[in-house]
């Protein structure tokens, strides 16, 4: 549920090693889409990595939302999990 202020979350994922390798929060929203583009920069060769910026009141919401960037299972097909 969403407490009214918005809090913004940097998440870098490694598809190569299949976990998430940064996390970043910002409260201010032009100090995050800054460090977003950079992040783009850094990582501009390196098709493995996807880099995604979130809105959201909390970290936990983030987690809830995006449990497949936290429970490493980013780009595994679903019928695939558990086996």
């Amino acid at each position: 549920m969403m407490s009214g202020k918005l809090i913004h979350f940097l998440l870098v994922f490694d598809h190569g090693s299949n976990r998430l390798v940064h996390q970043q929060k910002f409260a201010e929203s032009d100090k995050a889409v800054s460090a977003y583009f950079l992040m783009e920069q850094t990582h501009k060769d390196r098709p493995e990595i996807e880099i995604v910026l979130i809105g959201s009141d909390s970290l936990e919401t983030v987690k809830v939302t995006h449990a497949n960037y936290f429970d490493e299972t980013v780009g595994v097909p679903k019928y695939l999990i558990g086996i």
